[in-house]
């Protein structure tokens, strides 16, 4: 293959159309990945399985694959071509998701779920480091928010999708029909997005990958990092824990049919988590130009004021009360993804750059996607089961106040953060 670090630096408009792909490739990540949330109890009596095994497959299943391939698919990513990594990852946990609606038990459901975490696993740590290298320090945590806003489109599609095509054609057919278009997507990355010069947005250069070992040692004498990890992992409890068992939550509690769900999740996570995402991206760009602390300061406010919305959407017996509270409740919730990514960016050399987002995803993906959906559905099975369908709410509202826990490490990270950036470069 033609090595393209080469040829001449890309131009402002050629990097937004990367981005602009690249989002589009994220919004499918999540789409196929958030899919399951909306067809779990379809699923879950048809496979005649408990909350139990549903968490795990919701979580686990998918995130231990997901985490432990995602190291050495980084390792080799800040090595070589990442947007050919980006578009094989793509064909898999496309195919995978397709192969999902084919699962006739819970084993082969489980194990097309691990297909689908080993192909994603090589899409987001390779998409942050060429979008590091695409935008300059000064706009790259704006960028990069734009970039992780697929996640609520993606949600959103997966839920009003998968909602629709669940009452039409069923669960299965669902997976079949979102998994498919991924294949053509993935076409379009491997022949359309060029690898940029490494370092290129910062006019610096690194022709040398140091060993993992190297690597590994750096990031954890890097307090603002392991901080950073420790609260994106703690708010990521709340977050996923919603994301996966609310549509669950809706239609025990509060009778909500499978559209109806899917059609005010979809929404509300659609536009309340991209305009959370982008404006907390914008804000601490604009914040941090004056002074870095704010990159990490923001987020800490935020996790805080997310606790009494979601308090109010898992206890207030009020559907319509209880889904205007699930309203900021996303919106503050997706405002510290682009500051988390970019700082994580900035925080390393060069050529670690796709191993520590490798490494943040994998201990954020563990304790967030993969502990957290499956505590939800443990408490539901023990510590709540006298509640009956309102097991789910307490369970909830547990993962909720663990979230703003994070609070605390946000800004305990923001101390650390102009010194460990200085050390960077």
């Amino acid at each position: 293959m033609a090595k393209l670090e080469n040829k001449p630096d890309p131009s402002p408009r050629y990097a937004n159309y990367v981005l602009g792909v690249l989002f589009v490739v994220y919004v499918f990540n999540f789409i196929d990945r958030q899919i399951l949330g909306i067809l779990l109890d379809d699923i879950k009596a048809d496979l005649e399985v408990s909350d139990t095994a549903m968490g795990f497959l919701v979580g686990f299943a998918f995130v231990i694959f997901y985490t432990f391939a995602g190291i050495p698919i980084a390792r080799l990513a800040d090595r070589s071509s990442r947007r050919s990594i980006i578009a094989l990852g793509l064909t898999v946990w496309s195919a995978m998701t397709a192969a999902s609606g084919l699962a006739q038990n819970f084993l082969q459901l489980a194990l097309a779920r691990v297909g689908v975490g080993i192909g994603e696993a090589a899409g987001s740590p390779p998409a942050h480091s060429l979008l590091s290298d695409y935008f300059p320090p000064e706009r790259r945590t704006t960028a990069l928010a734009i970039y992780s806003t697929g996640v609520y489109i993606g949600s959103m599609i997966a839920f009003l999708a998968g909602a629709y095509i669940k009452e039409a054609l069923g669960w299965r057919a669902a997976f079949f029909l979102v998994g498919v278009p991924g294949l053509l997507l993935a076409l379009l990355v491997r022949t359309t997005i060029a690898e940029p010069r490494r370092g290129i947005s910062e006019q610096r250069s690194d022709s040398t990958q140091p060993p993992l070992g190297e690597v590994l040692a750096y990031l954890l004498r890097c307090r603002a990092f392991v901080l950073i990890v420790l609260a994106a992992s703690v708010q990521s409890l709340s977050g996923y824990s919603v994301l996966v068992w609310g549509p669950a939550y809706l239609g025990r509690v509060h009778g909500m049919g499978g559209v109806e769900i899917g059609t005010w999740l979809g929404l509300i996570i659609g536009i309340a988590g991209c305009a959370g995402g982008y404006l907390g991206g914008s804000w601490a760009d604009r914040a941090g130009r004056r002074d870095v602390r704010w990159y990490m300061r923001m987020p800490a406010i935020q996790s805080l004021l997310c606790v009494p919305f979601v308090v109010g959407f898992t206890l207030l017996d009020n559907t319509t009360y209880a889904l205007l509270c699930f309203i900021p409740f996303y919106f503050l919730g997706a405002m510290y993804i682009g500051p988390m990514l970019s700082m994580t960016q900035g925080l390393v050399k060069l050529r670690m750059r796709a191993t520590a987002s490798a490494i943040l995803l994998f201990v954020l993906n563990m304790v967030g996607l993969g502990l957290g959906p499956m505590l939800v559905g443990a408490m539901n099975d023990t510590v709540f089961a006298n509640h009956g369908e309102h097991a789910i709410r307490y369970s909830l509202m547990v993962m909720g106040l663990l979230g703003g826990c994070a609070s605390v490490l946000f800004w305990l990270a923001s101390r650390h953060l102009q010194r460990d950036l200085e050390l960077a470069l």
